[in-house]
């Protein structure tokens, strides 16, 4: 059995949303049992409401919760103040091996360094980055990190989001040498801010298959395996795509209703619409893995509904049943020996932990994980400034 951890009170709708979804997806998939974080009472009573079957309830267990991080918090507040709330509930079960991945809608900024906290990030690994493979017209997809969870970012920032987002295109794209491309606004080597012109030497410099810079089209052209930007960057792209694609459903929808003869012609072209619409359909792109923790944590939109919050169930089954954790945490261990200049310190954390086959048990225990946390790793009385993440929940 797959076990997954959900935040159930976290998102612009909390219950209403995530109840309906893990019904749903308890029916959809039977060797899953999920672990319900959150107010007891008000749990139970969404569980009777939506008429929730003894099978059912047998593959769902809900873990008390005492408070509930807001979509309005503050970092600190969600992370010293609210010691109890769901999200901090469900990233424990994870630590404590109770669970393989917890899932939240809520307040990314609290999501991130909560889990952060909890988890603790992969040696060689400063800060974690949303990631979420996206279709492009090459048939393949693109993995495009960091999209929302770290607003500013240093050179080597990127650098070991290139990292992350390499290991995970191996791991779970099963390409051998990803090709890496840094987001900018032209190919040209000059152009850029001065943060992604030293990102663009530290890339050149390590041993990425760094096919250099890229531009905003290059996502859905499939020019690169991985587009590497910093989070206020990515979370732009990411909220101008489903834009775009709810823009695009629109233009369709009005057209075909404009006479008796567009709705004629709709009918027939009815069963290649639905496919078309379900290609496009943002909800089913809901979920991203958060990279770079010791632990297997997916973020959902903030505004998702059943539907589209019963995909971020989905990413975090398959995240799990794919070993994304145990071999996404191999390849960063050897990337981060390598991903650096000849002859040149290294432009990431030295690795201080376990060997790549130990990086396998440290993975399938993230309890015994926890208790070798790097230095680097920020303790409960850092400043929730250090943390520089977005507070708004709706960022990924």
């Amino acid at each position: 059995m797959i076990r997954i951890a959900i935040d159930c009170m976290g998102g612009d709708f909390g219950l209403p949303v995530t109840i309906p979804a893990a019904l749903a997806f308890c029916d959809r998939q039977p060797d899953v049992r999920l672990l319900l974080t959150g107010l007891p009472d008000q749990i139970e009573a969404r569980l009777a409401e939506c008429g929730a079957t003894a099978a059912q309830r047998e593959r769902l267990t809900i873990v008390p919760a005492s408070e509930v991080v807001t979509m309005d918090d503050k970092v600190e507040v969600a992370l010293r103040r609210k010691k109890d709330s769901s999200m901090r509930v469900a990233a424990a079960q994870v630590r404590d091996g109770l669970a393989d991945a917890c899932v939240s809608a809520g307040n990314t900024g609290a999501w991130m360094a909560i889990s952060r906290f909890v988890l603790k990030t992969l040696d060689g690994i400063d800060r974690p980055a949303i990631a979420k493979a996206i279709p492009n017209q090459a048939g393949r997809k693109t993995v495009v990190l960091d999209l929302g969870a770290n607003v500013d970012c240093t050179a080597e920032h990127l650098l070991q989001f290139a990292i992350l987002g390499s290991a995970m295109m191996s791991a779970v794209g099963h390409v051998e040498r990803p090709s890496v491309g840094l987001l900018n606004i032209g190919e040209e080597a000059i152009k850029g801010n001065e943060v992604v012109k030293q990102a663009s030497e530290l890339l050149r410099a390590s041993s990425l298959n760094f096919h250099g810079n890229v531009e905003g089209n290059d996502i859905y052209k499939g020019t690169v395996d991985v587009i590497v930007c910093d989070g206020f960057v990515g979370n732009v792209v990411l909220k101008a795509s489903e834009g775009m694609a709810r823009l695009l459903g629109g233009f369709l929808k009005e057209e075909f209703t404009r006479s008796f003869f567009s709705l004629l012609m709709a009918s027939v072209a009815r069963p290649v619409l639905n496919r078309f619409r379900g290609r496009v359909d943002p909800r089913r792109y809901n979920g991203a893995s958060l990279l770079g923790l010791r632990g297997v944590v997916i973020k959902s939109h903030g505004s998702a509904d059943a539907h589209s919050f019963e995909w971020a169930l989905r990413d975090a089954y398959d995240a799990v049943s794919t070993g994304l954790l145990a071999k996404t945490t191999l390849a960063v261990q050897q990337l981060t020996r390598v991903a650096q200049a000849p002859g040149e310190p290294a432009v990431a954390a030295p690795l201080t932990g376990a060997s790549a086959t130990g990086a396998a048990t440290t993975a399938s225990a993230p309890a015994s994980a926890a208790a070798a946390a790097p230095a680097s790793t920020p303790s409960a009385a850092t400043p929730a400034a250090t943390l520089e993440t977005s507070t708004h929940g709706d960022n990924a």
